[in-house]
């Protein structure tokens, strides 16, 4: 990759989102396999996270642990955020101390944009606003590949509130982009406009979105769509939306459930579903460290110890 940043996967090619996925395998392999890697001895990660995150901010410092990086992560709710001073004031200080690379999670579409504009060291987009959220589409993607040893020809079907997700935004054009059919089901005011520009198609009901889908991608449904009245009930979406049982039943055998998490087993999947055998979250979790260390792998020119041994692995 030539880019400086990872900001959204639309700004990369399919090959280029192919390329990350095989060094992330290759990565894996030779993890599992005993080896030390330290190819990103001397580069220091600064996690920057405006928003409360467990897995895509441990899962970063865990990926630059393996790598060999320096991690600091900064707590904005003790940093000098809380004294007004700017996100760009604050991502320049950053550079200045020593940072090789920023990790940033706003609430705001377009924050990790403005900040990549404003600094000259890498910035990788943990999520902003209902925007983008790029490494989650790619463990997504290479959880799916690994699985099924491609995405081309693979049927997708996303549920649950498409409106407020930057996972669906982001899943939608990566998995359209590599080849597979995406259908999206919710609730009405849960369905933004435009999905069709994206590549996703619309369908009325959870059951027929999930008839012949290969992948049952299911997202959070945040609690306060309650009282914002974007809901009638919790208890009334788990009835008609949630993965239950008897709507897995209409779903081919070996589909794939898939859920960016925290899961609110019992509103979005019953518990039964949730810990059975085609559920995969925590291996999308697993996946989300590989991920993660071939992008700071790519972005901070560790790609160059890597790509000889990356180009073994094949699809």
């Amino acid at each position: 990759m030539l880019h400086k940043d990872l900001l959204s996967l639309e700004d990369l090619s399919r090959s280029e989102i192919e390329t990350l996925l095989k060094l992330s395998l290759d990565l894996k392999l030779r993890l599992k396999q005993g080896e030390k890697l330290t190819h990103l001895k001397g580069q220091r990660l600064v996690l920057l996270f405006y928003e409360p995150s467990t897995r895509t901010r441990v899962s970063f410092a865990q990926a630059a642990y393996l790598g060999g990086a320096e991690v600091i992560s900064v707590a904005t709710d003790t940093s000098s955020v809380t004294k007004g001073e700017s996100l760009v004031d604050t991502a320049r200080n950053l550079e200045a101390t020593g940072a090789s690379a920023l990790v940033l999670r706003h609430k705001a579409a377009g924050a990790a944009a403005l900040v990549a504009n404003r600094v000259s060291v890498p910035v990788i987009n943990a999520g902003d606003g209902w925007h983008a959220h790029p490494t989650q589409a790619l463990l997504d993607l290479l959880t799916v590949w690994e699985k099924r040893g491609g995405i081309e020809g693979l049927k997708v079907a996303i549920l649950g509130d498409i409106l407020h997700s930057r996972v669906a935004r982001s899943n939608i054009d990566a998995f359209s982009r590599l080849g597979a059919k995406v259908k999206v089901a919710a609730p009405p005011t849960l369905l933004p406009p435009g999905l069709d520009d994206l590549g996703a198609q619309v369908v009325a009901d959870p059951a027929a979105a999930v008839a012949d889908a290969d992948v049952i991608y299911l997202l959070r449904i945040q609690r306060e769509r309650q009282a914002e009245g974007y809901l009638a009930s919790l208890p009334e979406y788990s009835r008609w939306w949630g993965l239950s049982s008897e709507l897995l039943a209409q779903a081919p055998a070996d589909a794939m459930i898939m859920h960016p998490g925290p899961v609110n087993i019992g509103i979005e999947v019953s518990y039964d579903v949730a810990f059975g055998p085609q559920a995969l979250f925590t291996k999308q979790v697993t996946n989300g460290v590989m991920v993660r260390l071939a992008v700071l792998t790519t972005l901070l020119g560790g790609e160059k110890q890597c790509l000889q041994r990356s180009q073994v692995v094949a699809f």
